[in-house]
């Protein structure tokens, strides 16, 4: 009979304590992962907005870089993407250019979206020589 009592008394299988710890172990670690992948898609949906921005900016630049007879001027634009171009040329370093044949121009083009609620930005800016009006 000992060794019927002894395999009764042997445990087989887990107690519910044991269970529940397993669980909440478990409900922890799906809801880390879950958070990390949503955080995950906040910046990519960002990222995607950004990289968008900066294309766009980068082909305005060039339009606004080919005229060779660059002047001062402001200028601003909505694309049908909702996105506002702002575009500033203005001549800098006069006092220092003023006895040369070429003037330096800066170039500052800013570009706003709004992506849910928050009104987003990217500024970008060059320089460029052009021959002086005389």
């Amino acid at each position: 009979m000992d060794s019927d009592a002894c395999i009764l008394n042997s445990r087989k299988g887990f107690t519910l304590l044991e269970v529940l710890i397993a669980v909440a172990i478990l409900g922890v670690a799906v809801s880390i992962v879950l958070q990390l992948f949503s955080a995950n898609l906040r910046a990519l949906s960002a990222s995607s907005d950004y990289v968008a921005a900066a294309a766009m900016a980068e082909a305005k630049m060039r339009w606004v870089l080919d005229d060779n007879a660059l002047t001062e001027k402001s200028l601003s634009e909505t694309t049908n993407d909702g996105y506002r171009i702002d575009v500033s040329v203005t001549e800098v370093l006069k006092d220092r250019t003023e006895n040369l044949q070429l003037a330096l121009m800066e170039v500052s083009l800013t570009i706003h979206w709004t992506s849910g609620s928050k009104e987003k930005s990217l500024t970008v800016k060059t320089m460029k020589s052009v021959q002086r009006q005389v």
